[in-house]
């Protein structure tokens, strides 16, 4: 069986704006995810340490 791989040309370059697509397409996924992280996981945790420590902080005083 021979190996597919070895078919493939490597003296060939992408194009430059096909390498632009692509890593702009990657920098939006990332920036995506992060934003996501950001107001899905971070701020909801930030918002409930603000309440659980308010709440402490009121027990305390009473």
């Amino acid at each position: 069986m021979s190996n597919p791989f070895k078919k493939i040309l490597h003296h060939h370059e992408v194009p430059e704006v096909l390498k632009d697509k692509v890593l702009n397409d990657i920098n939006m996924i990332r920036l995506t995810i992060d934003v996501a992280d950001l107001f899905l996981v971070k701020y909801p945790n930030t918002v409930g340490d603000i309440i659980t420590s308010n709440t402490l902080k009121k027990e305390k005083n009473n």
